[in-house]
C-alpha cells in the first residue's frame, strides 16, 4: 500500500510538473556561440531569438507575452529574432488570440539593432497576411524570402546610425535573411540568399530547422524553432517525439552538420499537448562569438 501512494505520488507530482509549472515557467539561457570568420567587435553581437510563442496556448496568454517582452528587453540584446509560430491554431486546451489583439504587446519589443522576424507554419494555416500585417504594425520587419543588410547600405534607414555602430562597441555589416517555413510556405532559399549583395556574413533565420541540409556553406548560421525540443526529454532516453524528419538530430541547441551551423530554440508554448518536461520554455540569448576561419 504504502509502495501504491508513492507511486500515485509520483506521478501526480511528474503531472504537476509537466502539464503546469514547467509550462508556465519562463527562463533566459545564454548560449555563446562560435562563428568561424565573424568579424571580430569591440563587443560580440548578442541576439535575442524568441519563437513559438503559441499566442493562447495553454499558459501563454497576453499577460506571459508581455513576461516576454519585459524580460527580453531586459536582457538588452543588440538585437532580436522571431522564429515564427505566433498562432496558437487548433491546439488542445487552448484558444484563438488573434494577431490584432497580441501586436501592442510585441510593439514592446525594442533592440538598436531593430526586431525581424518570420512565419512558422501555424502562421500560414491561420492566415500569413494578417499575421504579417500586425507584425508590421507591431514595428517588426517580416522577412519573406527576403534578405536585409545590417546596417543598411541605403541611408537614411532606422534603427542604425551612419557608422553602423551600437552601445558598447563597433559593427561590421552582416545579412539576415529570412527563409519562409519549410511546411507551408514558398521557402525559396535561392530567392532569400540572391539579395545578398556582398560578402558581408549571412545569418538566415527561418521556422524549420529541416532546411539546414539545402543551406550553402556561405551562411555562417541558421537561426530556427519548430521543434520546441520535443518538448519532453526522458532522462537516459532523449526526446520521444520531434516534429523533425532528422529525429533528435535538429531538435536544440547549437548543431553542427556537415560544416553547417544552427541553433535552435526550444521555444515559449506549446503544441498539440500542453506539456513539457525538462525543457522549459527560452528566451534564447545568443552570442555570437568570432573565432579564426580555419577552425572547426
Amino acid at each position: 500500500m504504502l509502495f501504491l501512494l508513492a507511486a500515485a505520488a509520483l506521478v501526480c507530482g511528474l503531472a504537476l510538473w509537466g502539464f503546469w509549472i514547467e509550462p508556465a515557467s519562463l527562463r533566459v539561457n545564454t548560449y555563446a556561440v562560435p562563428i568561424p570568420g565573424w568579424p571580430a567587435a569591440d563587443a560580440p553581437l548578442r541576439i535575442a531569438l524568441l519563437s513559438d510563442l503559441h499566442i493562447g496556448s495553454p499558459w501563454n496568454g497576453l499577460g506571459k507575452l508581455r513576461a516576454i517582452v519585459e524580460r527580453t528587453n531586459a536582457a538588452a540584446p543588440d538585437l532580436i529574432l522571431l522564429a515564427g509560430d505566433y498562432i496558437s491554431h487548433r491546439n488542445p486546451g487552448g484558444h484563438l488570440i488573434p494577431p490584432e489583439e497580441f501586436e501592442g504587446v510585441l510593439r514592446g519589443l525594442h533592440a538598436p539593432l531593430g526586431v525581424y522576424a518570420v512565419l512558422g507554419n501555424h502562421d500560414f494555416a491561420f492566415n500569413p497576411r494578417r499575421v504579417t500585417q500586425a507584425l508590421e504594425r507591431a514595428g517588426i520587419r517580416v522577412l519573406n524570402d527576403e534578405a536585409f543588410r545590417v546596417p543598411p547600405s541605403a541611408a537614411g534607414m532606422p534603427p542604425f546610425d551612419a557608422g553602423g555602430s551600437r552601445a558598447g562597441g563597433s559593427l561590421a555589416p552582416f545579412w539576415i535573411v529570412g527563409v519562409t517555413d519549410l511546411l507551408r510556405g514558398p521557402h525559396d532559399l535561392g530567392s532569400a540568399l540572391a539579395g545578398v549583395t556582398d560578402d558581408a556574413p549571412v545569418l538566415v533565420l527561418t521556422h524549420n530547422p529541416d532546411l539546414l541540409p539545402e543551406v550553402p556553406a556561405r551562411v555562417a548560421l541558421t537561426l530556427a524553432a519548430h521543434t520546441h525540443g520535443g518538448q519532453v526529454r526522458v532522462p537516459f532516453l532523449g526526446r520521444p517525439l520531434v516534429p523533425s524528419r532528422y529525429g533528435e538530430r535538429y531538435a536544440a541547441g547549437f548543431i553542427i552538420d556537415e560544416g553547417r551551423r544552427m541553433f535552435v530554440t526550444t521555444g515559449l508554448g506549446t503544441s498539440i499537448l500542453p506539456v513539457r518536461f525538462l525543457v522549459p520554455p527560452e528566451i534564447a540569448l545568443l552570442t555570437l562569438v568570432p573565432v579564426p576561419a580555419d577552425r572547426p
